[in-house]
């Protein structure tokens, strides 16, 4: 077993300042020379325009353009190297695991991935410049894994593949930009509708009326449909799947079997933490582990966080923080059963 912390942010002001405060915690970590070698091991397949990106994300994200000025300032780098690392556009997306549930008043989401990518961060930020505040794991440091916003909206993204990629947002951004930009189901569609997309993923959104929807969204098409159980393929657009997916209707079915574990928050979170109940994976070599366990409660404005199997989760009162309540904690802790690197904790020897 391998232990391991994810670091708490919390933040309150601009995005430009929320950026430089990031790029200045990144100078000190490890995550910069771990991306450095990766894409020493494999050029990128994509080329990044800096103005046509400058006016994608000032039509969707403004704010989330001046979080990237603010890291290109405290981390010194060409605006080219700071899109390729953390604008979320262009970029190829791996493979990846993933499953959600959603109930009346919760959204669990089981974080499927390589270790190696993960970089334990797990932020609260209420910017002072425009957007909605919100709470959740980071990924490639501006994008987001899942989360919920002020309003109640919670997120989260399941891969289903990258063939035929499209000139637009990836997953993670595309989840940070909801979360700043969306409060309602109706808000989501509307958006995701809009936004250019790379890859084909299905995003399971909630809002505070306890409604949820699973939207299919591919490079081509997007389609909602309503569902409690997301894994990782499309069940409108299913000329979009790949060939293999036993493990994705493993998963839903061990879902969709167990009902009553549905029924409420906890014992839907029990049912995706448990290593035993058929829905947590450890396949992380297989890019498709699950690395962290995450419960939005929408109504409640309330997190609950736990990274690996068997663990009770954390609980973060959003309400509390958002009226000015700093949480204490500075870490959560758990551990997982590999022996690969994480990006935060383990030079990589890739």
């Amino acid at each position: 077993m391998k232990q391991i912390h994810s670091d708490i942010f919390q933040f309150r002001g601009s995005h430009y300042e929320f950026g430089k405060m990031q790029g200045e915690r990144l100078r000190e970590s490890i995550i910069l020379d771990n991306r450095r070698k990766q894409w020493k091991a494999k050029r990128p397949r994509f080329k990044i325009d800096v103005n046509e990106t400058k006016t994608a994300f000032l039509q969707f994200a403004p704010g989330i353009w001046e979080e990237l000025l603010g890291l290109q300032e405290s981390l010194d780098l060409p605006m080219e190297e700071v899109l390729r690392d953390f604008g979320g556009c262009r970029i190829d997306a791996m493979p990846s695991g993933c499953s959600i549930v959603t109930g009346d008043d919760f959204l669990v989401r089981n974080y499927d991935f390589h270790p190696q990518t993960y970089e334990g961060r797990f932020l609260l930020f209420q910017p002072t410049d425009g957007g909605y505040a919100f709470i959740g794991p980071s990924s490639r440091i501006t994008g987001r894994m899942d989360g919920m916003n002020e309003k109640g909206f919670a997120m989260g993204y399941n891969f289903t593949h990258r063939k035929q990629p499209g000139d637009g947002f990836v997953c993670y951004m595309i989840g940070r930009i909801m979360l700043e930009t969306c409060s309602t189901i109706q808000e989501a569609v509307a958006l995701l509708k809009e936004i250019p997309h790379r890859g084909s993923f299905s995003y399971v959104v909630q809002d505070k009326s306890g409604e949820s929807a699973i939207i299919e969204a591919s490079p081509r098409a997007v389609d909602v449909r309503k569902d409690a159980a997301c894994t990782n393929h499309f069940e409108i657009q299913q000329h979009e799947n790949r060939n293999y997916l036993n493990d994705s209707y493993e998963r839903l079915d061990a879902i969709r079997q167990q009902p009553d574990a549905t029924q409420d928050a906890y014992q839907a979170f029990r049912l995706f933490n448990d290593v035993d109940k058929g829905v947590f994976s450890k396949l992380y070599k297989s890019w498709a582990g699950t690395i962290h366990t995450s419960a939005y409660l929408p109504k409640e404005l309330t997190v609950w966080f736990a990274l690996g199997g068997n663990q009770e989760p954390e609980i973060f009162d959003f309400k509390k923080w958002l009226a000015g309540e700093d949480l204490t904690e500075h870490k959560i802790y758990g551990e997982i059963d590999t022996d690969i690197g994480f990006a935060h904790l383990d030079k990589q020897f890739i």
